[in-house]
């Protein structure tokens, strides 16, 4: 039996501290637009539960969200990847939200690779078909990549290390030099080097599940990172530094939720959006996040 054990490799089985990458928040302008864009082309699922009204709307992605409050739009400062099915229907389904969003920044754009299309108000989402890379997950949210500025993902990779007992690297590939810190086992945040001038942090947050929430609450305490005590499941810090210098590198803040949270692990409604009145087979309306066996 010893020898059979030998042949597994235990270590790609470790998920480090952070287990689930929840949601994105950025604030829209308009739910009418936001609901054609996220819900109608995009092909995703209103949660019927929570944030019903027409301040906010929160937008089921498999396992996790899109929470879009109503105010002065916010844009994520790089890229937000998706896993989802169907590509034929999904490019169906943006262009028939085109017109409606005619007067606005939306727009899509084809590779071999992905589907890129940008929101009413210059967020731009990646969508990918369901790969090996990504898991089991057949619809989901599976990474979000910031742009940062030249020389600082070796140091991004340490704080993730070193305050958040997240895995965390830097490497390198035809686009340049990136980190990647692991979010649970099949989600990520990637930080990839840019020479270019980036826009000013306008408030946008991410919010991550953490199994050891003291740890990194002490240690990032101590430096006065946190910028938010929530409540007893919960807090937020914006900054990420260098732990070595201690040299601002980046901002995006981080909403930061226990395992305890009442919301974690929440079953989360997900619509198979080709499933129509005009196509309609009983017994088919959901979408499972995973692929099948």
């Amino acid at each position: 039996m010893a020898d059979a054990a030998m042949a597994f490799d235990r270590e790609v089985e470790t998920v480090g501290n952070a287990v689930h990458l929840e949601h994105v928040n950025t604030r829209v302008p308009d739910q009418r637009l936001a609901t054609l864009f996220y819900v109608t082309g995009l092909g995703l699922t209103r949660d019927p539960y929570l944030m019903t009204g027409i301040n906010n709307m929160w937008v089921n992605v498999g396992r996790s969200q899109f929470h879009l409050p109503t105010g002065a739009p916010q844009v994520v400062r790089g890229v937000t990847g998706l896993v989802s099915p169907a590509r034929a229907a999904l490019l169906g389904r943006l262009a028939a939200v085109a017109g409606d969003l005619a007067k606005t920044r939306f727009a899509v754009r084809e590779t071999a690779d992905y589907v890129e299309t940008v929101s009413p108000w210059g967020n731009r989402i990646r969508c990918h078909a369901p790969a090996p890379e990504f898991g089991p997950i057949q619809l989901g949210l599976a990474y979000v990549a910031l742009d940062v500025p030249t020389g600082h993902a070796e140091g991004i990779a340490r704080f993730y290390r070193d305050f958040l007992g997240i895995p965390a690297a830097t490497g390198r590939d035809a686009a340049g030099i990136f980190a990647r810190a692991a979010i649970g086992a099949h989600q990520a945040l990637i930080f990839r080097e840019t020479a270019a001038a980036l826009p000013d942090f306008d408030g946008h947050h991410i919010q991550i599940y953490i199994a050891d929430f003291a740890t990194p609450y002490r240690r990032l305490h101590a430096r006065g990172l946190i910028t938010e005590e929530s409540d007893q499941h919960q807090y937020r810090f914006a900054t990420l530094i260098d732990p070595i210098s201690g040299a601002p590198l980046f901002t995006l803040e981080h909403e930061v939720r226990s395992l305890r949270h009442p919301l974690f692990g929440r079953d989360l409604v997900n619509r198979d959006p080709v499933q129509t009145n005009l196509n309609y087979r009983p017994g088919r309306d959901t979408l499972a996040w995973s692929m099948p066996g």
